[in-house]
């Protein structure tokens, strides 16, 4: 089984959840959106990350490869991507931190470690911990294990999902958490899987169902222009969201921007930029009014 992979911990995080708090990023995601703004999140395994700007052209990365697979150019660095296996000794000799490895296992323990360290901040705040990644609930054990330590500490626990996972784990993980920021993409299911690659059914039930158990639920809503901002969908959306049990459920959106670029260029990727657009700021305001015609409060940001 491959083992669950922690790609970041950032600390001070504002926008995940209330207060200041510390978000732990799991590796590996079920989804794959053309807009995705994390995507070393999108594999489940360790991967490398080049900066060419940063490389000195010293060659110890060549010098250090056990495989053969990196080739110094006038350019920069080349990896045969056949032949690296990804065991970030590149990384580990890199002096100028060109190449990084995103993905590494850590214990209960060293997680819990970092948490510890920011409580301060926490209990001023009314802050916590978020666990987002990719896609937190594909690593049910580890999550669930960081989910009890946080309850007997009293931390705040956030889990970001898209809810693209069984009925069953996510009412095991509902049972542990205190606030779901969950994203919900578009309606039609046939265009969420264009741009997502997997329909939209089960992120839907999944919705319904934990809005049934009375969970505090923030609704996320990547806004992507040409794509999911139209007034169909949001209307839709706003339906759909309006007849949720519970009470009135919070829409945050996110506009997207392109400023995640650079991390598909550090991975050797080719974004699928030139479909995407930013939502011009008309788009954003009527979104947030046809959110008000049906009695909820959305926002940009959180």
């Amino acid at each position: 089984m491959t083992p669950s992979l922690i790609f970041d911990i950032k600390r001070y995080a504002i926008n995940d959840g209330p207060g200041i708090r510390l978000v732990v990023f799991f590796k590996g995601c079920n989804l794959r959106c053309a807009w995705c703004h994390n995507p070393e999140s999108i594999s489940a395994k360790a991967e490398k990350m080049y900066t060419p700007a940063k490389c000195i052209k010293c060659g110890t990365c060549v010098e250090a490869c056990p495989e053969n697979a990196i080739t110094l150019t006038s350019e920069g660095i080349i990896t045969d991507a056949d032949l690296c296996r990804m065991c970030g000794k590149c990384a580990d000799v890199c002096p100028s931190k060109a190449i990084v490895m995103s993905g590494k296992v850590m214990s209960v323990a060293e997680i819990m470690d970092a948490i510890e360290k920011e409580r301060v901040f926490f209990d001023q705040s009314g802050g916590g911990v978020t666990f987002s990644g990719g896609e937190p609930l594909l690593h049910t054990k580890l999550l669930i294990e960081l989910l009890d330590e946080c309850g007997k500490k009293g931390i705040h626990r956030a889990v970001d999902t898209a809810g693209n996972v069984s009925t069953e784990t996510l009412l095991e993980v509902a049972g542990r958490t205190d606030l779901f920021l969950y994203d919900l993409k578009m309606m039609d299911t046939e265009l969420h899987r264009k741009w997502t690659t997997a329909g939209n059914r089960k992120i839907l039930h999944n919705l319904k169902i934990l809005a049934g158990t009375g969970a505090n639920i923030i609704i996320r809503i990547p806004l992507i222009g040409g794509i999911n901002d139209t007034v169909e969908n949001i209307q839709l959306t706003a339906k759909f969201i309006s007849e949720l049990d519970g009470e009135p459920k919070e829409v945050h959106l996110l506009p997207y921007h392109a400023i995640a670029q650079h991390k598909y260029l550090k991975l050797g990727r080719a974004g699928d930029f030139e479909r995407l657009m930013e939502p011009g700021s008309e788009t954003i305001a009527n979104a947030i009014s046809i959110f008000g015609k049906y009695g909820i409060r959305a926002e940009v940001g959180g």
